[in-house]
């Protein structure tokens, strides 16, 4: 059987200005208009992480517009896949939805060097993730 509704993936971090930012511009970027995106944080931060900006827009994506948003009992509702990104048990958890939980540095604090590995590891996991829900 096929549907025609389009999957949607709810990224969440604690601060929603690195990993859970990066991952949705990922996303956005390979699934285009396929895959609806949210993203969202236990405890969000005020701005975007800028180190996280700057390595995105090394590889030609400006996450630079978007804005921290905090994790909501509704977002998780309304997204198939919600993946996690250290929150711990900040995150609600709703029976029938599909949880993954990536284990990631947190690029708070940390220099371009340490990441660009995290982008890196983010986009890998964000192509798998594509692959199997598209």
């Amino acid at each position: 059987m096929t549907t025609s509704r389009t999957p949607s993936v709810l990224f969440v971090c604690v601060h929603n200005a690195g990993r859970s930012q990066m991952a949705a511009g990922f996303l956005r970027e390979i699934a285009g208009d396929r895959i609806e995106v949210r993203s969202a944080g236990s405890l969000p931060a005020d701005r975007i992480n800028p180190v996280a900006v700057e390595a995105m827009r090394e590889v030609g994506i400006d996450i630079a517009a978007g804005q921290p948003q905090v994790l909501t009992t509704e977002a998780v509702q309304a997204s198939d896949v919600v993946i996690t990104m250290g929150c711990g048990d900040a995150c609600p958890f709703f029976p029938g939805k599909r949880y993954e939980d990536w284990v990631l540095d947190d690029p708070a604090g940390q220099g371009i060097d340490a990441v660009r590995p995290i982008r890196d590891d983010i986009r890998a996991r964000v192509e798998h993730l594509v692959a199997g829900l598209l």
